[in-house]
């Protein structure tokens, strides 16, 4: 069952659309990711159908956890028709950023192709641990005020164990464990990031805030 927030609701004003529209289809624990948006002031609340996509100005799409079974969720909330519908900005985050793709080799699973590149799982290799966890430098490819104020080598928190294949027509951001990936990707009012900012400190609050401003 998705989980619903009323708490979260009430941050946001009483008239009118405003605020960040959590997509809510039982990603795992996304306490950390509020918490962050509570202390940089951002509103925001739970989105539980299409009709509360209504409600605000961007949405974010968290995840943690298997993809091919956190696409099994979102398709149960019937909200896919109208994720990929969406034309007001979009952030996908570690799992909710590989949903983004076409294809996932975690669960051999079709996701939402919004960006026609795949996901897939780090190779084998000596000294290299599976899951990659921990602090990495991200070095931005393009312009985009997502990665305002944020200079270059920048170190963000990553927990995978899949990747997202490095194209740079859609690389906004990319860093290296075992082999070159993307840490993030953009394509119109799409954003995804591998990395989870609401866990890497100074430089992942002011993505975070970054984007409340697109």
């Amino acid at each position: 069952m998705v989980e619903t927030n009323k708490d979260a609701f009430q941050k946001l004003p009483l008239q009118g659309a405003g605020g960040i529209g959590i997509i809510n289809y039982g990603a795992g624990n996304i306490f950390s990711l509020k918490s962050a948006l509570d202390r940089l002031g951002i509103a925001y609340g739970m989105v539980n159908t299409e009709a509360d996509l209504q409600q605000y100005d961007r949405y974010i799409i968290p995840g943690v956890g298997h993809a091919g079974a956190a696409m099994h969720k979102l398709e149960q909330t019937g909200l896919v028709s109208a994720i990929k519908s969406l034309k007001k900005p979009t952030l996908g985050i570690c799992v909710g950023m590989q949903l983004l793709t076409s294809y996932s080799e975690e669960g051999d699973a079709n996701l939402l192709n919004l960006f026609p590149i795949k996901t897939l799982k780090f190779p084998n290799k000596d000294n290299f641990k599976v899951p990659h966890t921990g602090w990495n430098q991200v070095f931005t490819e393009k312009e985009n005020p997502l990665f305002k104020n944020i200079p270059a080598g920048s170190h963000f928190y990553f927990v995978h164990s899949y990747f997202i294949e490095y194209d740079q027509s859609f690389t906004l951001s990319s860093t290296s464990y075992i082999n070159k990936f993307s840490a993030s990707i953009w394509h119109d009012n799409f954003y995804g990031v591998q990395f989870h900012p609401e866990k890497s400190g100074t430089y992942g609050e002011t993505l975070l805030k970054n984007f409340s401003n697109i």
